[in-house]
């Protein structure tokens, strides 16, 4: 098939282009840095500098690619780290959730294009009560912290629009790590210096994906399975005070410091100490059993000391 991939120069775009070249598939990879060019064109695709903010620009790329099937995976969070102001750090990436996604559909409908896959997010945006792992039935939270909820409007956006498509599929991945992402870099930087506290009794649950299992199952979702909403996470949501403590010993660091939440609401404000205490887990029943999706890394526990690198 020839597959149109938007914002294929992020962690999980690459490792996706690569993937569906693999398959057969005729790739056009886009990116908004010209510079990167080369390197998607090297993993067997055809580049196409693309700005998703502007419809003229979207408009023309896809009508020139001729796809069957386009993927938005357009995000802008490289440099991210201040959780006290959660909203502004992902205001470009909301836009391209909101208007590059409108973008991306008006030009999917103008050639015809009927399937279209879209990543989104799991993990803060689950309701932060009841039990500890959420699944697709669940709403969003109705009730986020204050500086998420433009961050939350902007999921909930994407997944209208994306499955409202006649063959529209929403993957919501978990907390990804492996090489390129925060965990493996900004992280690993302050668990070494002893920077990232366990927060309160750190109950917050996380799942996690290593970005090959994020591109496996996207690239699984091009290929075939039901249109409809996903969680892609995998096998193994664990609270904060068992997955923290872990992540350091597999860096070589000490344990990290023990804040009460109170505390360390000053530093990382109400999202952050949500992140650390409140936030829930997810399933992947619904993808193992629809897709076919089996995690290459199926717990953090592995994944961790041998998927990073």
């Amino acid at each position: 098939m020839r597959v149109f991939v938007a914002g294929a120069g992020g962690v999980v775009g690459r490792r996706l282009v690569s993937r569906l070249v693999e398959r057969g598939h005729e790739v056009v990879a886009t990116t908004r840095d010209p510079g990167k060019s080369d390197g998607l064109r090297a993993l067997g695709a055809t580049p196409a500098v693309m700005d998703g903010l502007d419809a003229a620009s979207v408009g023309e790329a896809v009508a020139r690619a001729q796809p069957e099937v386009v993927v938005h995976e357009m995000t802008a969070l490289a440099g991210f780290s201040d959780l006290k102001d959660f909203d502004g750090g992902f205001a470009v990436t909301n836009r391209l959730r909101t208007q590059g996604t409108d973008n991306l559909l008006a030009a999917a409908d103008a050639v015809g294009v009927r399937r279209l896959v879209a990543q989104s997010f799991t993990g803060w945006p689950n309701p932060r009560t009841g039990g500890p792992v959420k699944t697709e039935e669940d709403p969003l939270d109705p009730s986020p912290p204050a500086h998420q909820r433009r961050s939350l409007a902007a999921i909930g956006y994407l997944e209208r629009a994306v499955l409202g498509a006649p063959e529209g599929l929403v993957l919501r991945y978990g907390s990804l790590y492996g090489p390129g992402t925060s965990v493996a870099s900004e992280y690993a930087q302050l668990i070494r210096k002893r920077k990232l506290p366990l927060v309160g009794g750190g109950r917050g649950i996380w799942s996690f994906l290593h970005v090959d299992d994020a591109a496996a199952a996207t690239a699984i979702a091009v290929e075939g399975g039901r249109p409809g909403l996903y969680n892609v996470v995998d096998d193994d949501p664990a609270p904060v005070a068992e997955w923290l403590p872990y992540l350091a010993e597999v860096l070589g660091a000490r344990p990290p410091r023990h804040v009460p939440a109170w505390l360390a609401r000053f530093a990382i404000g109400e999202v952050g100490v949500s992140l650390m205490t409140q936030i829930r887990g997810s399933s992947n029943a619904k993808a193992k059993r629809e897709l076919g999706f089996v995690p290459i890394w199926s717990s953090w526990r592995e994944g961790f000391g041998a998927g990073l690198a």
